[in-house]
């Protein structure tokens, strides 16, 4: 299974609205509850608008389109870093999933996966 590095900083924001976020841009991702409005954005994407950010965030996606009959997948990966004992935060489109480290673990999470059979690509 390939995982892809996505070279550039990411950001997890909690924001009041969606008003200002830049849905063009080449990686948005929104959830919205009845407690929060959240987005995970490039870091220099993030809208003067979030009332909360956490900047630091570095990304892989798991290659290719998973169906949903697949089973596991994530949780063999975060379950890889866990025992690695690094922290991921999730995100899951239709086609695939992104996973995100903070950049002090992004390099060692590469490896850990690295060395588990999956291969990396730019």
């Amino acid at each position: 299974m390939e995982i892809k590095k996505i070279n550039c900083d990411f950001s997890v924001c909690k924001l009041t609205d969606y008003s200002l976020v830049n849905l063009d841009a080449e990686y948005t991702f929104t959830g919205k509850t009845d407690e929060e409005n959240s987005l995970v954005c490039p870091t220099e994407n993030v809208p003067p608008n979030a009332r909360e950010r956490d900047d630091g965030w570095k990304a892989f996606r798991i290659q290719g389109i998973l169906d949903f009959s697949l089973i596991g997948i994530l949780s063999k990966i975060s379950g890889l870093l866990a025992d690695n004992e690094i922290g991921i935060f999730a995100v899951s489109t239709f086609n695939t999933d992104y996973i995100l480290t903070k950049k002090e673990n992004y390099q060692k999470a590469l490896e850990v996966l690295s060395h588990a059979g999956y291969h990396i690509v730019e």
